[in-house]
């Protein structure tokens, strides 16, 4: 019985310590908080960034550049923005690279096949044209 009573002086001189470390800890405002901390500035930036390139995408339309030059810069901001806010917000940048090549992947592969698609509509368009004459 000694042996349990020693025991479990013991462990409650080892609680009693823990206790005392942990409320200087708290008191101290050393508290140990979960997950990754980014500093204020970081998203503060990229706020500055969204809104410049928000920016250039509705100037866009107030120039009225039209035809491709209009598309490809309404996608060009759209895509920087959506980046942007992939990386930073939804924290992929400090993601491992499998989960990123997972997630960013499968997006860039179909815009390549859409640019196929775009390529093949214009040359069928063209035969189209060629051969049958018609416009539309």
């Amino acid at each position: 019985m000694t042996e349990a009573a020693v025991h479990v002086q013991g462990q409650a001189a080892a609680q009693h310590a823990l206790h005392s470390y942990v409320h200087e800890a708290v008191a101290s405002g050393a508290t140990h908080a979960e997950g990754q901390q980014h500093p204020i500035k970081l998203y503060l930036v990229v706020w500055g960034w969204l809104f410049v390139l928000s920016t250039c995408s509705y100037l866009v339309d107030y120039f009225g550049i039209h035809g491709h030059l209009r598309w490809s810069l309404i996608l060009l901001f759209m895509v920087l923005k959506a980046g942007l806010i992939v990386a930073v917000f939804m924290h992929m940048a400090w993601e491992r690279l499998a989960l990123a090549y997972a997630i960013l992947l499968p997006p860039v592969l179909v815009l390549v096949f859409v640019g196929i698609m775009v390529f093949e509509s214009d040359y069928t368009h063209l035969l189209r044209v060629m051969f049958f004459g018609a416009t539309t």
